[in-house]
């Protein structure tokens, strides 16, 4: 019996030591282990940036509306993909179909107006200018008429009075001073009805020349109708595009995010009608620590790890590091009335250039990013 407690006592003693010994050999394994985490945990600290709070960014567009109606057609729903300029909603455009119809009418008429004016300008100083013709032709006539009997009235004149002299003189019978002072007067009486007819002509020529006001009464109208016509004119423009905004397209090609009314609402200019985005063009907008900011540069190469894609990595750039403290964009300030100040690490903007996969990417994901600072 006792040689039997002894090779028991010693089979135990031995596993024992062999217990011992593997979990020494454990033990150095998770050392090691540990430390060659913590060298890599070290290193990663020094060469790399790493954030949590990172998310996708994209340009989010609100469709909106300029002007007010009803909503008659709504051409998408949300998730659907849309090309550049695709018609996305339309509103009546009832009233403003009869609003382009009337200012056309007017415009036309205007122009009809203007027309008509310009052919009675054209027939009134053709009437004008025949009648100034012919009366600067009878002018002349009258000029030359009594240009002709002035000299003639000298002459009887001068006749007049030799017959008088030479009948006091009684050289001369009765007979001959009379014959003399007849052709006076008749002469005299020839001359003044010239006078008096080149003064009715030269006032009918003045009359004509005054017609000629007439002609600027008519250019004032046509002015009139022209200043009528572009003021037509631009309310016409302005009433497309009235027309034109009562059809809503895509501002850029993407894809449909949200959808806020629905066939038949009635809409006032600026409400929102829908979102959408581009889902070729995104980014990562990152909250760095502004004791890290320093380290980095424009370029750095960025590591990305997507909360939707655990098992995918995808790479970035840095592209932009902001200027200024997230808090500086605060809506509402944080004021210190009372002089207790609690120094807390600010965040600076940095954005991070990363191309798009799949369609994967969508604003709004909050990623992981590890910056290669090296």
């Amino acid at each position: 019996m006792s040689a039997r407690r002894f090779v028991r006592g010693l089979s135990h003693d031995v596993g024992r030591r062999g217990r011992i010994k593997v979990q020494h050999v454990v033990a150095a394994i998770v050392i090691v282990a540990g430390a060659a985490w913590g060298a890599v945990e070290i290193h990663s600290r020094i060469t790399h940036v790493f954030e949590y709070d990172a998310r996708i960014s994209g340009d989010l567009v609100t469709i909106s509306s300029r002007v007010a109606g009803w909503v008659t057609k709504i051409g998408v729903t949300e998730g659907d993909s849309v090309a550049m300029d695709q018609i996305l909603f339309q509103i009546d455009d009832r009233e403003s179909k009869l609003k382009i119809a009337e200012l056309d009418a007017r415009l036309k008429r205007n122009l009809a107006d203007r027309e008509r004016l310009r052919r009675e300008r054209t027939l009134t100083e053709a009437q004008i200018r025949t009648r100034y013709q012919t009366l600067t032709s009878a002018v002349n006539a009258a000029e030359a008429t009594v240009a002709s009997l002035t000299p003639q009235l000298s002459l009887a004149r001068g006749d007049l009075a030799r017959a008088e002299a030479l009948f006091k003189a009684t050289v001369i019978p009765r007979r001959q001073l009379d014959e003399a002072r007849t052709i006076k007067l008749r002469v005299d009486g020839e001359h003044r009805k010239a006078v008096a007819g080149l003064q009715e002509a030269e006032a009918r020529l003045q009359e004509s020349n005054a017609e000629r006001a007439k002609l600027d009464v008519i250019d004032g109208e046509i002015a009139m109708l022209e200043h009528e016509e572009s003021e037509l004119a631009a309310r016409q423009a302005q009433q497309q595009l009235d027309f034109a905004d009562r059809t809503i397209r895509a501002p850029v090609a993407g894809v449909i995010d949200r959808k806020f009314v629905d066939g038949g609402e009635y809409i006032t200019p600026g409400q929102r009608l829908a979102m959408m985005h581009n889902p070729a063009r995104v980014w990562i907008d990152a909250n760095i620590k502004e004791t890290e900011v320093r380290k980095l540069k424009i370029g750095q190469p960025v590591k990305v790890s997507v909360d939707a894609y655990p098992d995918e990595t995808f790479k970035g750039t840095v592209a932009i590091i902001g200027n200024a403290a997230t808090s500086e964009f605060a809506l509402l300030p944080t004021p210190n009335p009372s002089g207790n100040f609690t120094k807390i690490t600010q965040r600076l903007p940095v954005r991070i250039s990363i191309d798009q996969q799949d369609r994967k990417l969508r604003p709004g994901m909050m990623v992981e990013v590890n910056i290669d600072i090296r």
